[in-house]
């Protein structure tokens, strides 16, 4: 009802946009068949993160609008945190201690997705949060550590970065896995 009211912010429904793009490829089920990804709330959570830092990456790079569209997506993804807190019944006295600890986490994380700065750093910053510190899942930590490489570069591109600022997105193709 009260949507009604506001007036339309081109920013913020490309935030919106982004947010669902973000979602959906974190939720593909290759990440968690193929490529080893814990199929749990941690798990999901931080491929929520992962994409989240691929695409404000790329806001990075397009100034000022893209520090509000960064703002506006930052906003999205905390209130679909919260609501899907509140659906697994966490209470409201609880509530803010939770969301707190997930800020912490998921600030954290994009610090250290920005600070893998090459293909070696990146395989261990996913290995570490991504996969849980697990040794075995070294294989499939390079596989998404060059496709999180890969969007990158696209993400950046300059044709790229100026659709990313309109709402639309376009991930590098998941890595393919050859039987061994």
């Amino acid at each position: 009802m009260l949507s009604l009211f506001r007036r339309a912010d081109p920013d913020r429904d490309a935030a919106q946009a982004l947010f669902r793009a973000i979602s959906e490829q974190a939720r593909r089920p290759e990440f968690y068949t193929r490529l080893g990804v814990p199929d749990t709330i941690d798990g999901r959570f931080d491929l929520l993160v992962l994409h989240a830092f691929l695409v404000m990456e790329a806001l990075k790079a397009s100034g000022k609008k893209g520090e509000v569209v960064g703002t506006h997506l930052a906003t999205a993804i905390f209130a679909s945190l919260d609501d899907a807190l509140r659906e697994l019944g966490v209470s409201d006295m609880g509530l803010s201690r939770r969301i707190k600890a997930m800020a912490n986490a998921f600030y954290g994380r994009l610090s250290a997705y920005a600070a893998a700065v090459d293909a070696p750093e990146m395989l261990e910053t996913l290995l570490r949060n991504l996969y849980r510190g697990e040794e075995n899942a070294r294989a499939s930590a390079g596989l998404v550590s060059s496709y999180v490489l890969h969007s990158l570069e696209c993400l950046r591109a300059g044709e790229s970065a100026a659709t990313v600022l309109k709402g639309t997105v376009m991930f590098a193709p998941l890595p393919e896995i050859s039987a061994a």
